[in-house]
């Protein structure tokens, strides 16, 4: 995906939180709600954000229970 430094910046920011956090950023993001980590971002690279993370959660939705809904 071709998105901004601030994305990836914030992705690493976010991901280093661990998976439960990031459950809960995802539902923000999905309500329209801005995180506080990454205020910065403008409304499509909040889409960019949302859409990388659940790419990522997806991935370990499939290896790691621990992590499951």
């Amino acid at each position: 995906m071709n998105h901004s430094p601030a994305v990836d910046r914030c992705l690493e920011i976010l991901c280093g939180q661990g998976c439960r956090a990031v459950r809960g950023y995802l539902d923000a993001l999905q309500e329209g709600q801005a995180i506080r980590e990454c205020v910065e971002l403008n409304p499509q690279e909040r889409l960019w954000l949302q859409q990388e993370l659940e790419n990522i959660m997806t991935v370990y939705d499939r290896a790691d229970s621990s992590c499951a809904f």
